[in-house]
């Protein structure tokens, strides 16, 4: 079964930084889209970050100047550098695999990690 592991939460203080690493089981991933959504308690999940095969990247505007989203297609890896970081960061972050980067619906990605929690503090 093809799997999505993510690594690389906890806590940080606002202003801080943090990265988030995305692991496959599968080469199956290297010729399709990543992305990183987040979802907090009593919200719905939202997009934060996507990169394509190829290395283009979109990011939400929540985010934008302050996330960066690089992988790694040798190694089926994907992550999120997140820096100056907020207390509204605070969420689970999951990593998706799908067809198209330019994709934000959720609904949109096939695979799915189980998700790592970030807390930011104030």
């Amino acid at each position: 079964q093809v799997q999505l592991v993510e690594s690389g939460g906890g806590l940080v203080q606002a202003g801080g930084s943090l990265r988030l690493s995305c692991a496959s089981s599968s080469r199956t991933f290297t010729n399709l889209a990543r992305a990183w959504f987040r979802q907090a308690p009593g919200k719905e999940r939202e997009f934060v970050s996507s990169i394509s095969w190829s290395g283009a990247t979109y990011y939400a505007d929540s985010v934008k100047g302050r996330f960066t989203v690089s992988r790694d297609n040798a190694e089926s890896t994907a992550d999120l550098q997140m820096n100056t970081v907020k207390p509204e960061d605070t969420a689970v972050y999951y990593c998706a695999a799908g067809t198209q980067a330019t994709q934000t619906d959720p609904a949109r990605y096939n695979y799915w990690g189980q998700g790592t929690q970030v807390t930011v503090s104030s």
